[in-house]
């Protein structure tokens, strides 16, 4: 791999290395949420898929940092750790948050003449021109903790404890202020496959606004549905790990960014 730059230890974070991997996917995490979230989808892709997952500032290690609420802003400082992998096809998986996220990591690779990513994988996310009227950012605590307990996220019982209560609350804000600020800008569009994951009964995602993903790439678009909620990734770990790791080992690449479609 091409020398990695100073920032990229500080963003990125590599569970289980794999040296010989065919592929490597980078992960984004959800609003409120720390790279550790995809532990899991690591173990069951290593060796062959190199996973990275990506820390945002304001959370587990890096807590003593200011928490980043503008998505554009959060894309161009992740595109800055990233955008030296290109030894190998690289996929970008987002889950609610980390969707958006990397839908504009996704563009920027394309306008800064860097190879598209082989695949996209949007998850627990509407389409970025489904808008909804979401203020949750201005509430008080207690009205964006009863969201979070509301979606069922990982770890959510830790909130109990007041003292993880003051270290956690800044990111979910800052998060929630960074999501719920967002607007996609028309016009744009990706050019790589998209493999869209949503829970049937997230509240947070209608197979509507699920489908609406087609309409922000000129490649193909596929909506694959799993029992559950919001986070219905957590407890169908396994069938979201096949479903990734059969799209991955379809690539048929012959350079990075050059894919058959599934």
């Amino acid at each position: 791999m091409p020398q990695a730059p100073v920032q990229f230890g500080t963003w990125v974070r590599r569970f289980h290395p794999a040296s010989d991997a065919r592929a490597r996917l980078l992960c984004l995490p959800h609003a409120g949420g720390s790279a550790s979230f995809y532990v899991p989808l690591s173990k069951a892709l290593a060796p062959e898929v190199d996973v990275l997952a990506v820390q945002y500032p304001g959370r587990q290690d890096r807590y003593h940092e200011p928490s980043v609420s503008s998505v554009p802003e959060l894309a161009d400082q992740i595109l800055e750790a990233v955008r030296h992998l290109d030894d190998r096809p690289l996929a970008l998986f987002g889950h609610s948050m980390g969707a958006v996220l990397g839908y504009e990591i996704a563009l920027r690779l394309q306008d800064v003449g860097l190879p598209a990513p082989v695949r996209f994988f949007a998850s627990g996310r509407r389409a970025p021109s489904r808008d909804r009227d979401e203020r949750l950012h201005l509430g008080t605590d207690a009205q964006l903790l009863a969201e979070v307990r509301r979606l069922g996220g990982p770890n959510v019982e830790l909130l109990a404890d007041p003292e993880m209560r003051e270290l956690v609350m800044p990111a979910i804000r800052g998060d929630y202020h960074a999501v719920e600020n967002y607007r996609h800008a028309p016009g744009r569009k990706l050019t790589c496959p998209v493999t869209v994951l949503t829970g049937d009964s997230d509240p947070r995602v209608s197979i509507d606004e699920a489908t609406a993903w087609e309409e922000h790439t000129t490649g193909l678009t596929e909506l694959q549905v799993f029992p559950g909620g919001h986070f219905f990734l957590v407890d169908q770990n396994k069938g979201v790990s096949g479903l990734l790791a059969d799209r991955l080992a379809r690539l048929g690449v012959g350079s990075r960014g050059a894919a058959s479609a599934a």
